[in-house]
């Protein structure tokens, strides 16, 4: 099976890159390498150190004896060597990690908003639009966000996946229809997400393309069995307000004797996945696409939920760190709770990783061993949702 990643050179496209050609199939990494650029513009690097991309390639080969091709190119902005590729190597999935992934960078200024719009969803219908252009089948598999539902925005109601049955009151009776769950987003980065969907929406219905779309809560967790192997194949670990996601924020800091930096009151409730269950959930959706015809297929790809505070007195109580409150710079409710259905995952076989002390060991063991790395000015969150 010939898998293409898009993004594949990033925290999720890499080991989701790896663990594809572990598996048999015949990848290749399609990049223009911008996360590298932007953390030169924050002035900011990953904890791990990060090989560059040829070095990672040339390792992974060495390790497994597996080749993962690599093209150099911004799909957002290079539409007609996107067609060409797609009919040299007419790919039989697409694997779609090209978008700018973080909501604080995408609400740091004007400049980035303006950019994650432009990069994301250029992308995205640049691929669709190729898709049709080239004549190619391939299986669109695109890495979404639970954050196109919102945060609290359902109350106690569980969150389905992706399609809400609703009812319409009509002069002549009862109308039943099933439609996207309404979108909620939180910031410019989601907002791009809400709109992926309707693309992909229309894409099925009128081009009759194939898509998954991966509804994905917060990625916590740096290795995966195959990033493991060789340092010069470690994955990234961002740290900084911008990219940092919360749970290994909290390692990281607590690492350092840094105090838990915890955003308002702490009662926002968050979807988790570790890195290993994204790789695994992308490989499930590979070998389960929907047929030509179908509606997008949706899946809630999260394992567990916590409350942030209650992650900050987990870690708290495993390193001694101490727990700091600080004004939050998002516009959010205070409190929130999130219930999500992840069935569909189940059924296919996903055993989920939970939160567990060996792992949270092995990400603050990480965090110490490059401790050197860490520049504790870029800890703060300075993008604000509010001037």
């Amino acid at each position: 099976m010939k898998v293409w990643i898009l993004g594949g050179d990033g925290f999720c496209g890499w080991p989701t890159a790896l663990h594809l050609s572990a598996k048999g199939m015949d990848v290749t990494i399609l990049d223009n390498l911008s996360r590298r650029q932007i953390d030169v513009l924050l002035e900011v690097q990953s904890l791990t150190p990060i090989s560059p991309i040829g070095v990672r390639l040339d390792a992974w080969k060495k390790v497994s004896n597996k080749s993962v091709g690599f093209e150099y190119i911004d799909i957002a902005n290079e539409y007609d060597k996107l067609v060409q590729l797609l009919k040299q190597y007419k790919p039989d999935v697409i694997v779609h990690f090209a978008e700018q992934r973080a909501a604080p960078y995408s609400m740091k200024s004007s400049t980035t908003k303006r950019y994650t719009v432009d990069n994301n969803v250029r992308a995205t219908h640049n691929l669709l639009c190729a898709i049709v252009d080239s004549g190619v089948t391939a299986h669109v598999v695109h890495l979404g966000t639970m954050g196109v539902y919102g945060y609290g925005w359902s109350g106690s109601a569980p969150i389905p996946e992706g399609y809400l049955k609703v009812t319409l009151d009509t002069p002549d009776g009862q109308l039943e229809r099933e439609i996207l769950h309404p979108a909620n987003p939180g910031s410019v980065y989601h907002m791009t997400k809400t709109l992926d969907q309707l693309m992909f929406a229309f894409y099925a219905k009128n081009d009759q393309l194939r898509i998954t779309d991966l509804h994905q809560g917060i990625v916590w967790g740096t290795q995966t069995k195959e990033t493991a192997l060789d340092e010069k194949l470690i994955n990234r670990f961002d740290y900084d307000g911008d990219y940092g996601t919360v749970l290994n924020r909290f390692l990281m800091e607590a690492a350092v004797k840094h105090p838990l930096t915890v955003h308002g009151s702490g009662g926002q409730t968050r979807a988790f996945i570790h890195i290993r269950d994204t790789v695994r959930c992308v490989e499930l959706a590979i070998l389960h696409p929907p047929e030509a015809g179908d509606k997008p297929r949706i899946f809630n790809q999260v394992t567990e939920t916590y409350k942030v505070k209650q992650l900050a007195e987990l870690i708290s109580k495993m390193t001694g760190a101490k727990i700091s409150y600080v004004k939050n710079p998002r516009n959010e409710a205070k409190d929130n709770e999130l219930i999500v259905q992840n069935n569909q995952f189940l059924s296919l076989g996903l055993n989920p990783t939970t939160l567990n002390d060996g792992l949270l060991e092995e990400v603050k063991d990480i965090a110490t061993r490059y401790a050197s790395r860490i520049d504790k000015t870029k800890i703060p969150a300075r993008s604000l949702w509010n001037k």
